[in-house]
């Protein structure tokens, strides 16, 4: 079976989550993704779907943004770690990116299975401790296309709602998988990918569709944990897969 059907229930899976929470898309389908297919091939494919779907949910909630947090503190460390990770990404072999990958899911979601069964509220970190992991999420999205799990966690205890959250959320991955998308189609990755696309966008539209309804109505806690069970069942295979 063509292992790029498999990639299709993926995306509309991830998209579907990211259009709830506001990350994910990326995180869930690469992990995924990187059970049948190498992260290289997978990225010039998710990478530019994400920008289609961010830019778009952007443009409907933009009103929701926090300017101020997005353009002085998020986006800048965000943008010099992404740099940093992409040009490290070319000195790293596949196994070892599935590894890191793996080891960041089983990170996160094992964190936060762990807080939401204590009950435990976010806690706000120090202003450095903030900023660090804000520029060491960037370092992963750059590696990986996966800075969601590190930047969630450094804006946790943050005074924003979930739709705030989750508008400045899109708007970084907008902002940043713009300048990943050059950067592939500089290297002569993107444009060989460029036919897989268009199969590819009605499943984005339908997660997206679904996604913006379950944001309204679903239990939010019930569907992170779903979400976070996800990632430490995949995060334990990539793991495993790069031994």
């Amino acid at each position: 079976m063509d292992p790029w059907l498999w990639i299709g229930l993926f995306v509309l899976l991830s998209y579907t989550v990211e259009a709830v929470t506001g990350f994910g898309s990326l995180v869930i389908a690469l992990a995924l993704g990187a059970l049948l297919l190498p992260v290289a091939e997978l990225l010039p494919v998710l990478v530019p779907l994400n920008v289609l779907m961010s830019g778009s949910l952007v443009l409907r909630h933009r009103r929701q943004l926090d300017g101020a947090l997005l353009l002085r503190v998020i986006l800048p460390l965000m943008l010099l770690g992404t740099l940093a990770g992409f040009a490290l990404q070319q000195w790293l072999a596949d196994d070892l990116l599935k590894g890191l990958l793996g080891i960041l899911m089983l990170w996160f979601a094992g964190r936060e299975l762990w807080r939401l069964h204590r009950g435990r509220p976010a806690r706000p970190h120090p202003p450095w401790l903030n900023r660090l992991l804000t520029l060491g999420a960037g370092l992963t999205h750059g590696l990986f296309a996966s800075g969601g799990p590190l930047l969630v966690y450094a804006l946790a205890g943050t005074q924003l709602d979930k739709r705030r959250l989750r508008a400045t959320l899109l708007c970084v991955w907008f902002s940043l998988n713009a300048c990943l998308s050059l950067m592939l189609l500089m290297q002569g990755e993107l444009v060989p990918a460029l036919p897989r696309l268009p199969w590819f966008i009605p499943l984005l539209v339908l997660g997206m569709l679904v996604g913006e309804y379950l944001h309204h109505r679903v239990n939010e806690q019930r569907f992170r944990q779903l979400v976070y069970g996800l990632l430490l069942v995949t995060g334990t295979i990539l793991t495993l897969q790069s031994l």
